[in-house]
């Protein structure tokens, strides 16, 4: 019986220590979907990736998603109107997605490289190529749903 009750003690705290740390959950799940996409010839992928390769196949826009994707292309900044810093992230489906991150709102991510992994949230956007992630910031007025990126342990909103 006290082996028992000691047992559900770890259990209890190591409950209560992922939920103060939910990194070390996110590393856990990372290590596991890498090894079941390394070790298996069926496509496993993300919830977020499936569901953006829904909404790519239907034409879906305004969709409020996260995910994460590897840096395969920095492209300029775009300085008209609003500036934004926009690059490409290749998904675990092979799909890609244009990310134009608002710069006059949130800070930009410097030393940005290709290989580099990026996790986004934001609102998806239809488009022939993959779509776009924007509203990767947050809403100065607060009428849209905040959305960030976190590259190398930095959170940019």
């Amino acid at each position: 019986m006290k082996k028992l009750i000691l047992l559900c003690l770890i259990g209890v705290s190591f409950y209560a220590y992922l939920q103060d740390n939910p990194q070390v959950i996110e590393r856990i799940e990372e290590t596991v979907n890498t090894e079941n996409l390394s070790n298996s010839n069926t496509s496993e992928y993300s919830s977020s990736d499936r569901a953006l390769a829904q909404a790519f196949k239907n034409k879906q826009s305004d969709l409020q998603i996260g995910g994460s994707g590897k840096v395969v292309k920095v492209l300029a900044d775009d300085l008209k109107g609003s500036r934004h810093q926009k690059f490409i992230l290749e998904l675990s489906t092979g799909q890609t997605l244009l990310v134009a991150h608002n710069i006059d709102l949130a800070p930009r991510i410097n030393g940005l490289s290709i290989g580099d992994r990026v996790k986004f949230f934001g609102e998806y956007e239809w488009s022939a190529r993959g779509g776009v992630m924007h509203w990767t910031h947050h809403d100065p007025q607060g009428r849209h749903e905040g959305g960030w990126l976190l590259h190398n342990g930095n959170i940019y909103q």
